[in-house]
């Protein structure tokens, strides 16, 4: 049941900041990508010492949000997120602030332990305060506040840089954030779970094994990015997740107050859901990757073009994101889902055919069908896991469902530009047939990465068509 604090909050106006905070969280980021060839330049670092402005923020991102979504579980929702927004504006600062590379990275770290509590409490609390049946539409928006953070954040970052230093994008996520926290402190609720009978304490043991797996995971996908997926510290970071996470799945059938109980670990709905977001994400961003490059170096275009290529893709998500969520409630999940993935398949097929040449057009449309693809995935997909948990366990269950999210990002830049890479050096004919251009390693990409459709295409015949009004699951 929720709290009767939970119940007189205004959905709407919580919703609202919810949904601000994505937004500031996914414009910081992607409005900061812009400014990494300054950050390199003035600093006078390699590109690997540059890099780890992206990846110290990307490490502990994956870390932090599980373990907040299972804080908001346990502790205040209010304390736990506006703890997170505290950390993130103190970041912030120390960015803004930064006379040398170790402390932006600093900075970074920081910024990215309080952020990691923005999707882990957002996307919670909202199976917290709404009603089953009527969350589609506000994990929509939720979802439409991602697609428009990553279409403005290099639009407005780009125009900063035009006219200040790379330090101003920095101080103006401070005053969004601080502004933000003001909201937060008087519309978050304390309380907006189930006890579930006694309290219950953090299971840190699991909670670490966790974190190190998922950190473990991204870090060998980053390091594989550098010296190759087959590299020794790759190939030994994937190993070292591995044992983590076989000794996460060992503790938690060993304790009795587990950080994940083990049925939701079981439950087939959850994790197809789980399965799809990764392999949604995956293509995604990996798109989102390729095209720029392909642009760049075959079409010889500049950035500001392929900024405005991408931003239909971006608009699109933004725009339709909330009417996916609201379908799904209506038409059921796997319905809504399966559509979204006809789109994604059918956008790497057409960039695979007719967008791997280097002109803007064909790769705008493209990015036009994969937006309006993934509006249709990411809001039901998120819906569909959400369904699956009872209110004491949202935040934990959706944390994990992020951590899957996000890992697909990982994992798609660094699949695709090994693949990529690979195809380059083998100087050979496209795989696509259909082809006709002359830049085939980038049409074998967008072909590889439509196995991934597939394999998403298989995994949402798992997902539960409808929501079930009982259901037999027992968390413990």
């Amino acid at each position: 049941m929720i709290t009767t604090e939970a119940e007189l909050v205004s959905t709407k106006l919580l919703l609202v900041v919810m949904s601000a905070a994505v937004f500031i969280s996914v414009f910081n980021q992607s409005m900061v990508n812009v400014a990494i060839p300054l950050i390199q330049k003035q600093y006078g670092v390699t590109e690997g010492e540059v890099g780890w402005v992206a990846t110290g923020y990307l490490l502990v991102y994956a870390v932090g949000v599980p373990l907040y979504g299972r804080l908001s579980d346990l502790y205040s929702p209010r304390l736990t997120f506006c703890s997170g927004l505290g950390g993130f504006a103190a970041g912030s600062l120390l960015c803004a602030l930064a006379p040398s590379l170790p402390v932006l990275v600093g900075g970074r770290v920081l910024q990215a332990a309080g952020a990691a509590a923005i999707p882990a409490l957002s996307f919670g609390l909202v199976a917290k305060v709404i009603p089953a049946g009527k969350r589609g539409p506000a994990l929509g928006i939720l979802s439409s506040s991602i697609g428009a953070g990553a279409a403005f954040g290099p639009v407005f970052g780009g125009l900063l840089l035009g006219v200040a230093s790379w330090h101003v994008l920095f101080y103006s996520t401070l005053a969004l954030t601080l502004m933000l926290l003001a909201a937060a402190l008087r519309l978050v609720p304390t309380d907006a779970g189930e006890k579930e009978g006694k309290a219950r304490r953090l299971d840190l043991p699991s909670g670490a094994l966790l974190a190190l797996a998922a950190g473990l995971m991204l870090f060998g996908v980053t390091e594989g990015q550098l010296s190759g997926i087959l590299s020794f510290f790759a190939l030994g970071s994937f190993l070292a997740a591995g044992a983590c996470a076989a000794g996460f799945g060992w503790r938690i059938h060993r304790v009795s107050e587990p950080f994940v109980p083990p049925a939701l670990l079981e439950n087939r709905s959850f994790l197809a859901a789980s399965a799809v977001g990764f392999l949604a994400q995956f293509v995604n961003v990996g798109t989102l990757f390729t095209v720029p490059i392909l642009l760049s170096e075959v079409g010889g275009l500049s950035g500001i073009v392929a900024g405005m290529v991408l931003a239909p893709g971006a608009i699109a998500v933004a725009i339709f994101s909330p009417t996916a969520g609201r379908l799904s409630d209506r038409l059921g999940f796997r319905a809504v889902i399966t559509t979204g993935l006809g789109l994604l398949l059918l956008s790497q097929l057409f960039f695979s055919t007719f967008g791997a040449g280097g002109s803007p057009y064909p790769a705008a449309v493209g990015m036009l069908i994969l937006g309006l693809g993934f509006a249709a995935i990411n809001s039901p997909t998120a819906n569909a896991a959400s369904a699956t948990l009872p209110p004491s366990r949202a935040g934990v269950g959706l944390g994990i469902y992020q951590m899957s999210f996000f890992l697909g990002a990982g994992f798609g830049p660094a699949v695709s530009g090994a693949f990529l890479a690979f195809r380059e050096n083998r100087h050979a004919g496209a795989l696509n047939p259909f082809y006709m251009l002359g830049a085939a390693p980038y049409s074998d990409t967008f072909l590889v990465a439509s196995v991934a459709v597939l394999v998403a295409f298989f995994a949402v015949s798992g997902i539960a068509a409808r929501r079930k009004r009982n259901r037999a699951i027992k968390y413990r």
